[in-house]
């Protein structure tokens, strides 16, 4: 049987969607042989309004625009940390973060198959689908893909397609109800779920075990010594189907104020996408609490210590990302504003409930009590499904 040689992650500069594909491959043991290579629109002026558009369209719009009115931007970008920069026409097989060009990939992947072995692709996200796909095209008998998220149709462009159960909502009598005939074909997805897509709870994550334990030891200090217990709300922010504004900040705010007095402190985190009218209202409520510790976003991240060192969580309702690591642990996780989110998500959250992993927020709650159920594992049980069809090919894991 021949080895995985190397890991090319097609990323989207999500980081929802890219954490997937890193959770994925570290699963799979194969952290030390990734590669980034992300997909990356232009920028800048009328290009906002152009985001909705395939990404190869919105490229090719580019050029023409360009070709009309000139312009100096380099044609090929790297990312080194928050920096741009023009690279070589050849790829650096290196720690950066390249553009992502399926020709290239592929080609790779032909060249390293007779003495490394095959290639394994990962790609999360609406503008990896192209790229992921042809790579397949151009060396399918050099690599393996994995498309995470349903990519909405001709799933057979992909080896497997990783994609969380509710993304085939939809499909039921009542998501059918929820969206006009006309918009049917262009909702995810078409048709039932095939022999190669894997089914999720939610999504998928790098908070394993391995992980929290290096978090525990990294944020020891700092969390380890925290009168208990200790309770993380984790406030993520508005999208289409979960719906909120100030609104679900005054009610949070009010519904920690009374448990409050079972908690040995709080620790509160906002993700990129907070508003800041929800945040605003959070900090004038609780930054001056004595209980309440607010992280203003400076310094490194506390999210990983948060989820080794937490006793119980309340999380909103928008984070599917979110909740499904704080669902990993097995530790108690409350939800605030499932009731405002609708069609799928809605059915996600129904999920949730019914497997026990979690329960509404209502602030009569003693956090010091806690509750068990059985924590969700998709990362784990997606990456021995990708080791299983890695096998049928007689291939397998270094």
């Amino acid at each position: 049987m021949r080895s995985i040689s190397r890991v090319f992650i097609i990323g989207n500069g999500v980081a929802g969607a890219e954490n997937q594909c890193f959770g994925l491959v570290r699963a799979l043991g194969l952290s030390h042989r990734q590669t980034l290579h992300r997909v990356i629109r232009p920028k800048g002026g009328i290009n906002k309004q152009l985001q909705w558009l395939p990404v190869s369209l919105h490229k090719r719009l580019e050029t023409v625009r360009k070709l009309i009115y000139g312009d100096s931007l380099p044609t090929q970008i790297a990312v080194r940390g928050q920096k741009l920069m023009s690279l070589p026409t050849e790829i650096q097989v290196s720690s950066d973060i390249l553009v992502a060009n399926a020709k290239n990939i592929a080609t790779l992947s032909r060249e390293a198959f007779a003495k490394d072995g095959p290639s394994l692709v990962v790609a999360s996200g609406r503008d990896t689908i192209s790229i992921s796909s042809s790579i397949k095209q151009l060396a399918p008998e050099y690599v393996f893909t994995v498309q995470i998220q349903h990519p909405r149709s001709r799933l057979n462009r992909f080896d497997l397609v990783i994609t969380p159960r509710h993304d085939y909502y939809p499909l039921t009598p009542e998501g059918q109800k929820q969206i006009s005939w006309l918009l049917r074909r262009w909702i995810t997805p078409r048709t039932s779920p095939e022999r190669h897509v894997i089914l999720t709870v939610g999504a998928l994550h790098q908070a394993d075990s391995d992980a929290l334990k290096d978090a525990a030891y990294t944020w020891h200090d700092e969390l380890a010594n925290l009168p208990r217990p200790l309770l993380v709300v984790n406030v993520g922010g508005p999208t289409g189907h979960c719906r909120y504004g100030t609104d679900l900040a005054v009610e949070l705010t009010a519904l920690l104020l009374n448990i409050v007095p079972t908690c040995g402190c709080i620790r509160v985190s906002f993700s990129r996408r907070t508003p800041c009218k929800v945040s605003d209202i959070i900090w004038k409520e609780l930054g001056n609490h004595p209980k309440v510790h607010i992280w203003s976003g400076e310094g490194p991240n506390p999210h990983m210590g948060h989820l080794a060192f937490a006793d119980a969580f309340v999380i909103t309702a928008d984070s599917v990302s979110m909740l499904s690591e704080a669902c990993s642990t097995g530790k108690p996780v409350y939800v605030i504003g499932a009731e405002r989110c609708t069609w799928k998500f809605r059915d996600f959250h129904r999920s949730l409930k019914n497997l026990g992993v979690v329960r509404p927020f209502t602030g009569k709650e003693d956090i010091s009590e806690s509750w068990s159920y059985s924590p969700l594992n998709d990362t784990k049980e997606a990456a021995a499904q990708v080791i299983k069809a890695l096998a049928e090919r007689r291939w397998r894991l270094p």
